[in-house]
């Protein structure tokens, strides 16, 4: 008898077509591909979003300057979005865009419903805007340029213009006591705390009723029976994460089974749409609210925020080429943690990826799998006549598991890798201490006990590893012939031990070394 998998949702944000993919939009999808791994590994039936948010003055401008229709224009960016995805090794389920069709009749649908509800009504709005940022602020929030005075700079050091037109407003303001009451009933809506203060301070200095429609120009999403109006970019973005469901039929089995979202991933900039408008427009709507909303922090290159003006901007390309995918995701994930600003450094990144990947893991499969083909014929040995050291690096193998997924449940990233790579220090002293080169010559039986029980250990670690370096993990797994239906965290068990006659191949390095010159490269 089979039991139904439990759902998982996790999105990312739809990002923005105005520029090219960067660091950090690998960041985000990376973190989020390793946390949709990890659950179909453990068991989750999985739905995993991501795509691209494709309206706006910004794009609109943006083509203008190519001479180009809008649609042209998201059409070329959003693909390399896409593509990205391909070089990074990424397992989403779903790509959506906002030009859709699927997508329009959704927000559209959104809009009536607000509307029904009577918490949109028509106005005239005037204020400030960042047109970079798709956002309006408050003159509190603003500061000025240095060297214009008339200038405004907004927090995130967009510039501002005062605009005024005629818009539709939702009444954001009579959800401020909702929100916080919800905060306080839901502690684990906002991650990290840090981020989850911002946002209940922010609330309860008072919400202003938010416009969200713009008559100033035409590239967006019609407003249903106002068609002078397009839909103002937030209320068309994030319904993106409903829409992928099936909404706005909320009988499709896919909007029944995954919503709402178990984590909606995002960058720190945009935590206030996605913590109080998103949660406000669907309170407004009666759907229910996300889990989670998690913020992770903003990477800098070398010590100085990414600039093109600085030339410092890194390009998924240039990583691949320079680390290879597998070593990229384990640096971005490893280096800080998740949550917290970091800083890129290529020396850095070498010298992690050639001690914990070359020197620690990838060692440790190369001499292990190397002496069992070279003296035991190919054929891996039987553990028998374990010592308690052998007992206890094997439990630790088949225990490491247990530590791991709350940390995950955690979004603690960074931690699971330390675990996991405790059991690589673990094997590693354990070869140290065993010698099995020197039990060839001494003890020709224990030499082979030791090969047996690393052979073991180095499975697990394949098993653990696959969320973070899939493909790595592949190799290490395709070596040691474990079979494409074993490979779950329900495997990590002694009942799935590698077992006794199983030949291999002669082994192959998983990791190459970087060598030092390429750090100037």
């Amino acid at each position: 008898m089979t039991t139904e998998k439990p759902p998982f949702y996790i999105t990312t944000p739809i990002y923005y077509v105005n520029g090219t993919p960067h660091i950090g939009h690998v960041y985000t999808s990376v973190a989020c591909d390793v946390m949709a791994r990890f659950k179909r590994l453990d068991g989750y039936d999985v739905k995993f979003l991501t795509g691209t948010d494709e309206h706006g003055l910004k794009v609109k401008q943006s083509a203008d300057k190519q001479g180009v229709s809008p649609q042209k224009f998201v059409d070329d960016v959003s693909q390399t979005f896409e593509d990205v995805l391909t070089l990074m090794n990424i397992s989403h389920d779903d790509f959506i865009r906002t030009t859709q069709e699927r997508h329009i009749k959704s927000a559209q649908h959104f809009w009536t419903q607000l509307e029904k509800e009577g918490m949109i009504y028509a106005g005239n709005y005037s204020g400030w805007y960042s047109v970079r940022d798709e956002a309006y602020y408050t003159e509190s929030e603003l500061t000025t340029c240095p060297d214009n005075k008339e200038i405004k700079i907004a927090p995130t050091g967009a510039t501002c213009e005062w605009v005024e037109e005629e818009s539709y407003f939702f009444k954001l303001s009579a959800y401020g006591d909702k929100l916080l009451d919800f905060y306080e009933k839901n502690p684990d809506f906002i991650q990290p705390n840090s981020i989850k203060n911002e946002i209940i301070s922010f609330v309860k200095r008072g919400l202003k009723d938010l416009s969200i429609s713009r008559t100033s120009f035409d590239w967006g999403i019609p407003v249903p029976n106002h068609e002078q109006h397009i839909m103002y970019v937030w209320i068309d973005a994030l319904t993106n994460y409903i829409t992928a469901l099936g909404y706005p039929d909320k009988d499709t089995s896919d909007f029944q089974k995954f919503w709402p979202a178990n984590v909606h991933m995002v960058g720190k900039e945009i935590t206030r749409f996605h913590c109080i408008f998103w949660p406000a427009f669907l309170m407004a709507a009666d759907l229910p609210l996300p889990h989670t909303v998690f913020a992770h922090g903003w990477w800098t290159v070398e010590g100085e925020k990414m600039s093109k003006s600085l030339g410092n901007v890194i390009h998924p390309k240039d990583l691949v080429d320079r680390y290879g995918v597998d070593q990229s995701r384990y640096f971005l994930l490893k280096a800080i943690p998740f949550g917290n600003d970091g800083n890129f450094s290529h020396d850095q990144a070498i010298t992690r990826i050639n001690a914990d990947l070359a020197n620690g893991l990838g060692n440790l499969v190369q001499r292990t799998l190397s002496m069992v083909y070279k003296n035991c014929e190919t054929v891996i040995p039987e553990r028998v006549n374990l010592t308690p050291e052998d007992a206890a690096l094997l439990e630790q193998s088949h225990s490491t598991i247990h530590t791991i997924r709350p940390l995950f449940d955690q979004f603690q990233y960074h931690r699971a890798l330390e675990e996991i790579w405790r059991l690589v220090s673990a094997a590693n002293t354990y070869v140290d201490e065993q010698a099995p080169w020197a039990l060839k010559k001494t003890d020709f039986e224990r030499m082979k006990v030791v090969l047996a029980v690393l052979v073991e250990v180095i499975r697990c670690l394949g098993l653990l590893t696959q969320p973070f370096m899939p493909d790595s993990a592949s190799k290490i797994l395709d070596q040691l012939k474990i079979p494409a239906d074993q490979r779950e965290f329900k495997h990590l068990t002694q009942e799935y031990a590698i077992g006794q006659g199983t030949c291999i191949d002669l082994p192959e390095g998983i990791f190459p070394r970087i060598m030092e010159e390429e750090k100037t490269a």
